[in-house]
């Protein structure tokens, strides 16, 4: 007689842990919609529990993707030792692994920090460490989101003609998977462009449409995104007038992603 577990055991043991790990996944799809809606502290506990799991079950994936998602509520703190500690965790595990998909995790949460804390050139130079990982690997949704998240940085430093270009090629992109044409999150960095550029009767009318289709379409912004649409939205209010303010976002009630592009992006 063997002295290993008997295939009902070992059925069975597969799938618990299958069972496990479908749970997990779960968990870190409600974790990423409560860091959206502001609720870190729900969100940091069901990231830890899904670690757990992953360590519990040697699982990489879930390891990584736990520790990622930590990296999301380090940066709404601003904290930069914390995000350190998990990028540390997030290079052994690609090391350990040889899955580069860790790196570019940690290059993005990075850039993300330095991006919100206002350090530009750090910024930048992650999300190109991000960009080049996620062209070699394939990761075509990184590819694409971080062609938005870098118009930010090339917007902020006065690049005005690299962040249309930037915003151009992440729509480009996104055409090209397929995806839905109406992406409000890429009017965010159209608005702060035009903002920058001190248009700000296009910026409002940009920014009020983001804020229809988020409504629309029940989107909560991450918090390096709604920083720069925040700032648009008061300088708005600063420099247009009431009526001024009112009338744009009234014949903006049903203006489209589609005709925003064509209309300001050059």
């Amino acid at each position: 007689m063997s002295c290993g577990p008997s295939p009902k055991q070992v059925n069975k043991s597969n799938t618990e842990q299958s069972i496990s790990q479908d749970s997990a996944k779960a968990m870190l799809r409600q974790a990423y919609q409560l860091f959206k809606e502001g609720d870190d502290a729900g969100s940091i506990e069901l990231a830890n529990t899904v670690l757990e799991i992953g360590r519990n079950t040697e699982n990489d994936t879930l390891i990584g993707r736990a520790l990622t998602s930590l990296c999301r509520n380090a940066q709404r703190k601003l904290d930069t030792t914390r995000l350190t500690e998990l990028s540390d965790e997030l290079v052994a595990l690609s090391t350990k692994t040889g899955n580069k998909q860790w790196l570019m995790y940690r290059a993005h949460m990075n850039a993300e920090m330095w991006r919100l804390i206002g350090n530009m050139e750090r910024a930048d130079s992650f999300y190109d460490e991000s960009m080049k990982i996620s062209a070699a690997i394939g990761a075509t949704g990184m590819y694409t989101i971080d062609h938005f998240n870098k118009s930010f940085v090339s917007t902020a430093k006065g690049d005005f003609k690299a962040a249309n270009g930037l915003i151009k090629k992440y729509y480009q992109l996104r055409k090209e998977a397929g995806q839905e044409a109406d992406d409000a999150y890429g009017l965010i960095a159209l608005s702060y462009l035009l903002e920058q550029q001190k248009n700000y009767a296009g910026a409002h009318e940009v920014a009020v449409v983001t804020r229809r289709l988020f409504e629309e379409q029940n989107l909560f912004p991450e918090p390096p995104d709604e920083k720069p649409l925040l700032q648009v939205e008061a300088k708005v209010q600063e420099m247009l007038g009431a009526s001024e303010l009112e009338k744009i976002s009234n014949s903006s009630s049903s203006e489209s992603v589609a005709n925003l592009l064509d209309k300001y992006l050059k």
